[in-house]
């Protein structure tokens, strides 16, 4: 193809580089010139023209596109009609998008003259939605490079879903409220309990099992795991490279998948369970590797997004400290707050670096040997909460505390008290994090992808925590069910997952 600039007299047949406003009409680009169009060109004194030659063995835009969209279609796919040099691919199924992306980029890097812009892949589309679009940027192309397309192009295809009976069951932990529960069926959080549900979901004809467990999963041994083998089956990956998403674990009985969900799958928010979940109901493959696939892509971000832009440390906002300090430290064998490191107790630790970070309040929840802990700190800043119910657990304690934060804060940080490496610029940045007006009313720290401590709430999830936590699970679940509510901020060392609660772990730091 050729572009030039011809008088109007002898344009006739030529397209038009470039659209014509006219006093009584208006020429569009690309448009063939007959003398219809020449009559107008020369009524409105336009002498010449600048066009667009089709040359010897040159392919018209919109053939080109068609030409190549169809050695595109797959199952599901369906070619438009092409139109100004585009031809739309569109879904004819509800289903996931399929596609070889290696294969896209070795299309777009043929010729600058041609492209194609794609949909994410296995991204989800409802029948008739585009997946992807061929442009065409010149009025024709050389036969030469969409024989190049032809030969290159590999099939778009749309997996459409396919109907599942699915079992939900949830495992329950003492305390936990029935209300809260949706599931089809319920069991003991307890290896023999739930291998035996499991069974008897399969029994009953599932062929999917979801497992929301009443605590998040920690490693292979855990009990979802463990619960998946003894029901004869088999865990095939546990972790994912998505986050939300990290702790889902994949496991099967026999040809049926049994997912552990992890806590985020709760949430209305695009989390990693969605990715698999959806290539289970489509019938795509799921094996260790395909998950171990997804990182590129895995950090599923929505604005403001879940890691905090904190830049320059801004002044602290109105955020009180809840130091959990009620434990009887049974693994450790004594009171693992009191034992001195550095100069002063474990819990000594914890409270210097939140009176350095320039916190609004500290609450300190007193329990097991509450007075020799009050006894081990001083200073007027401290506000004392016994929890009468320490030996339940954990959650007992947080409620205690939250229940003492003065009604001015806007939210509280919870510490542990066996954690002595808090480290105050790290506490400064996620109280500078902290935005409710930006949905970011959940701050956790995180280093190589792993979350820690301490973690900072909004008051209004102050609620949410008294209702849902019991025993001494945390509220990492809760953490990824309001994943839209979230913001990450990186830590600068491990302190964040530092706690000392056995013998060993408090010789290794003794002597770090």
């Amino acid at each position: 193809m050729k572009f030039t600039t011809l008088p109007t007299g002898k344009a006739e047949g030529a397209l038009l580089a470039h659209a014509l406003r006219l006093p009584q009409s208006c020429i569009a680009k690309g448009q063939r010139l007959d003398q219809g169009a020449l009559t107008q060109l020369r009524a409105a004194g336009i002498e010449q023209v600048s066009v667009a030659l089709i040359e010897a063995g040159d392919v018209p835009e919109d053939q080109a596109a068609a030409r190549i969209a169809r050695n595109l279609v797959g199952e599901g796919i369906v070619a438009k009609q092409a139109h100004a040099g585009r031809c739309n691919l569109a879904a004819t199924v509800h289903g996931l998008v399929r596609f070889d992306p290696e294969h896209i980029s070795v299309l777009n890097h043929i010729d600058e003259a041609i492209t194609i812009a794609t949909l994410p892949l296995n991204d989800v589309v409802e029948a008739g939605a585009v997946v992807a679009t061929i442009k065409v940027n010149p009025y024709a192309v050389a036969e030469k490079t969409v024989a190049a397309w032809e030969a290159a192009a590999s099939r778009f295809s749309v997996a459409p879903f396919r109907p599942h009976r699915a079992a939900l069951i949830q495992t329950l932990q003492p305390g936990l409220k029935i209300s809260v529960l949706v599931a089809d069926s319920r069991t003991p959080h307890e290896v023999e309990a739930l291998a035996g549900e499991i069974s008897a979901r399969l029994g009953a004809g599932a062929d999917l099992v979801l497992v929301c467990g009443a605590c998040s999963i920690a490693d292979r041994e855990d009990v979802i795991p463990s619960a998946i083998i003894a029901a004869g089956g088999r865990v095939k990956h546990f972790g994912m490279p998505v986050d939300p998403g990290n702790l889902l674990l994949l496991g099967e009985v026999g040809p049926i998948p049994v997912i552990g969900m992890p806590g985020c799958a709760r949430a209305t928010h695009l989390n990693g369970f969605d990715l698999l979940l959806r290539r289970l109901l489509a019938g795509l493959p799921a094996e260790s590797a395909d998950i171990m696939s997804m990182g590129v892509g895995g950090l599923l971000r929505e604005a403001p997004g879940p890691w905090a832009d904190v830049g320059a440390v801004e002044t602290p906002k109105n955020i009180a400290a809840v130091v959990l300090a009620a434990g009887r430290s049974t693994r450790m064998g004594a009171n693992k707050l009191l034992l001195p490191l550095d100069g002063k107790p474990v819990l000594g630790h914890v409270v210097e670096a939140i009176r350095a970070a320039g916190m609004a309040s500290i609450v300190v929840v007193l329990g097991h040997e509450a007075e020799k802990i009050r006894a081990s700190l001083t200073g007027d800043d401290l506000t004392f909460a016994l929890n009468e119910n320490y030996r339940q657990g954990l959650a007992s304690s947080l409620k205690c505390g939250l229940a003492a934060v003065p009604e001015g804060c806007d939210g509280a940080m919870i510490f542990l008290g066996d954690m002595p490496d808090v480290d105050p610029e790290l506490v400064k940045q996620m109280m500078a994090a902290f935005d409710p007006a930006q949905k970011r009313a959940i701050v956790v720290p995180v280093r190589g992808g792993r979350q820690g401590h301490p973690v900072l709430w909004g008051r209004r999830f102050f609620p949410l925590l008294k209702e849902k936590l019991s025993g001494d699970c945390g509220a990492r679940h809760l953490i990824g069910e309001r994943a839209e509510w979230v913001a990450r901020v990186e830590a600068a060392h491990d302190g964040i997952f530092a706690d000392l609660d056995t013998p060993e772990a408090f010789s290794m730091r003794a002597c770090g």
